[in-house]
């Protein structure tokens, strides 16, 4: 059975700059590199066993609430992202100023 999102464990790992959890032993992730007040989301990858079960998703959730609650921009460079991003509205008012989704 797929995990939902409140079976995922998602971790902030401020370290190496991306928000991450473990599915079936299998690291699932979505990074970004924080330059100043902005958050550019750099790439989202889950390992293909787990694609199409809303992993990349919460994990892409977990990083737009991140810069929601700390006042942060957003630039989406990573494609699923901004896919992501159009198909919530609701988040859009995250992209810094000349971003493009």
């Amino acid at each position: 059975m797929p995990p939902t999102d409140a079976d995922l464990d998602i971790v902030h790992n401020l370290a190496a700059q991306r928000f991450e959890t473990t599915v079936d032993g299998d690291l699932c992730r979505a990074d970004y590199r924080r330059v100043g007040d902005t958050l550019h989301l750099v790439h989202t990858e889950v390992p293909s066993p787990h694609e199409g079960r809303g992993i990349a998703g919460a994990l892409v959730q977990a990083a737009l609430d991140y810069a929601s609650d700390n006042r942060l921009k957003v630039v989406p460079l990573c494609s699923y992202v901004r896919a992501y991003i159009r198909r919530h509205p609701e988040t859009q008012a995250l992209l810094s100023p000349g971003a493009r989704v």
